[in-house]
């Protein structure tokens, strides 16, 4: 059984649920150590003052903010201290907002609530509430003496909570410059409908299950052939050939008739009512 990294409770209204957070994801990503080719010896990290060519004890380390080239503010352990927010242990709900109007760029890390001792009829009242009135609950909670905005939703039967990105920190997208101005690029009719024709063809139910990190797992393989003595031959990649940028309208035709036609492949092969009837008359 996971262990809770946090225990608190929900703050809306006079309300309080007990809650306890555990954090919904298993990162999955293969690490890999710096090694000296010549022995295999692990490099070590060393804090070196390029000035003097020296290392430097732990001790002497202290936090600098750039302002100008080699020119830094010197912020102390302590200066830090005395900002830090107030260690509560609430999740203090402040909004109730329709889930369609959040952006998901703005969702960062998520987590599951459960409730506490003694929260298990309030959490369930929230979770019903929300669920029903279609509504998303914006927070502030202290993580790890780290303010959060949150954003807790109902997914079936439990809680699910997000921190959220704070406003300025989603980049603009009109500062790209490579976006095209919407009066410049204009699509017909024709190939609107063939587009949302290839998406439908395309359309299914989401199972997550179906997506796999194929590069890690190949990592992974290569790895563990390595380690059992296989020599491994490394082929060059071949040159990308120049981009050619086919007709749109061709292209999209093209895709439609390729989805249709792995479509009519994969289907199974039905026998029409009416063969149905004749093969069971004759059975009788």
């Amino acid at each position: 059984m996971p262990r809770a990294i946090w225990t608190g409770a929900i703050s809306f209204g006079l309300v309080t649920v007990p809650v306890r957070l555990y954090s919904a994801v298993n990162r999955k990503t293969v690490s890999f150590n710096q090694l000296d080719s010549s022995d295999n010896g692990r490099i070590a990290q060393k804090r070196i003052n390029p000035r003097t060519g020296e290392e430097v004890p732990y001790e002497r380390i202290v936090k600098g903010f750039a302002v100008a080239p080699d020119s830094y503010v010197v912020i102390t352990n302590e200066e830090l201290d005395a900002l830090e927010p107030e260690k509560t242990r609430t999740i203090d709900i402040e909004d109730f907002v329709d889930q369609s109007e959040i952006d998901p760029i703005f969702y960062d890390h998520p987590y599951y609530l459960a409730p506490g001792p003694g929260g298990a009829k309030p959490y369930r009242l929230l979770l019903d509430a929300m669920r029903e009135t279609n509504k998303v609950a914006i927070a502030r909670v202290v993580i790890r003496s780290k303010e959060s905005l949150v954003a807790i939703r109902p997914a079936g039967d439990v809680l699910e909570m997000s921190t959220m990105l704070f406003a300025d920190e989603v980049a603009d997208p009109t500062r790209i410059d490579e976006l095209p101005d919407p009066d410049d690029v204009k699509t017909t009719d024709k190939e609107l409908s063939i587009a949302k024709q290839l998406v439908d063809s395309l359309a299914g139910p989401f199972e997550p299950g179906k997506y796999k990190d194929e590069y890690r797992e190949q990592v992974l393989a290569l790895i563990e052939r390595k380690a059992a003595g296989e020599e491994i031959a490394v082929q060059e990649a071949p040159e990308a050939a120049p981009t050619e940028v086919p007709d749109l309208m061709s292209a999209l035709q093209a895709s439609l008739d390729a989805v249709r036609g792995a479509d009519k492949k994969d289907a199974p092969k039905r026998k029409s009512p009416a063969a149905s009837r004749q093969k069971s008359a004759a059975k009788g």
